[in-house]
Order: structure tokens, then C-alpha cells, then sequence
């Protein structure tokens, strides 16, 4: 297994196949990003996620191995990949690149920034697609938008909604006049 600082890579700025999910979140930046960094506990809080086992854990980040079933009715479509991770925490910023799994050099950012509501948290997937004939047009009109999005809005609600109850348990209770 490859020490996550070796593979830690900027985020390119073009890719045949790019997702984007966007929520507002009603709860503080500091503690949907402290959610989102907690990947061990997704399948805890996330229906749709089998597991999260830390594979390897470097200075700097960690090698992780995910898995989680994309639903289509009542049949569920397994997914598994392995990603090196890590986190800027002063530009509130999870990086994965994926390093294992059909997906191999996905790069995946969440960014949680400041908003309206408390949180605007943006969730990012770039990938050149498979190494397949096709591969390319597979990534942008199949993997992508249904695969890689149809899981990705999935975990951003439902951490979203983590984030919202435990904000709310925190607000202070108005007293009754």
C-alpha cells in the first residue's frame, strides 16, 4: 500500500467526467467539516454505505477502503473502491484520490465554506473514466450520473442532515414567555 502522502495530488481543473452535488447545510462550518472527516462513521449515519475500514494511516492522511450500494428500486448495485485521504483542515477541505477500484484516479473534494444557512458544502468528483474503449464516454454518461452522483447526493444529504440535528440539539432552548 502506498503511504497517502505519496499520492496526494492537485485537483485538476478539467476531466471528462465531473460531478457536482451542493447543499446548504443549517449548522457551523467547523462541525459539518468535522462530520465529513469522521468517513469511519458514514455507515453509523449513512444507509446506503457497507463500510469504511482505515487501511493504513500516514502523518498526513490515510488509505481507505469504501464501500456502498447504489439503490435502483429495490435491488441494490455494491460499489467498493480505495482511496488515499486527507484533510486541509484551515480551508476546511477532504481530498480523496482514488487508488483502487474501477474508479482508480478519481479525485474527490469536499469543501465546506461558510453560507447563508451556516454551511454551503460542495462535493466534487473528476475522472478520465476507465482505461477501456469507451471509457471516456462510460465515465460522463453512465458512471458519473448515476453511479458516482447517485451515491455522492445521497452521502451529502444525509451527512447534511447529521450536521442539522446536532446542531440543533446545541442551539440554546428558548424559555417560554
Amino acid at each position: 500500500m502506498r503511504q497517502p502522502s505519496l499520492v496526494r495530488s492537485v485537483l485538476p481543473t478539467v476531466a471528462a467526467m465531473v460531478t457536482r452535488d451542493e447543499r446548504s447545510i443549517a449548522a457551523p462550518p467547523d462541525d459539518v467539516f468535522d462530520i465529513v472527516c469522521r468517513v469511519e462513521e458514514w455507515p453509523v449515519h449513512l444507509a446506503h454505505y457497507r463500510y469504511v475500514r482505515v487501511l493504513e494511516r500516514g502523518a498526513d492522511g490515510a488509505v481507505v477502503e469504501m464501500s456502498a450500494n447504489r439503490p435502483f428500486g429495490v435491488f441494490n448495485w455494491p460499489t467498493r473502491w480505495v482511496s488515499a485521504m486527507w484533510a486541509d483542515v484551515a480551508k476546511h477541505s477532504l481530498r480523496f484520490t482514488h487508488i483502487g477500484g474501477i474508479t482508480r484516479g478519481m479525485e474527490v473534494e469536499w469543501r465546506v465554506e461558510r453560507g447563508e444557512r451556516g454551511s454551503q458544502v460542495t462535493l466534487i468528483h473528476l475522472w478520465d473514466g476507465p482505461p477501456w474503449p469507451l471509457g471516456k464516454w462510460i465515465a460522463r454518461k453512465i458512471i458519473g450520473p448515476v453511479f458516482v452522483h447517485g451515491i455522492a447526493s445521497r452521502t451529502l444529504a444525509g451527512l447534511g442532515r447529521v450536521a442539522e440535528r446536532r446542531a440543533a440539539l446545541a442551539a440554546p432552548r428558548r424559555q417560554p414567555r
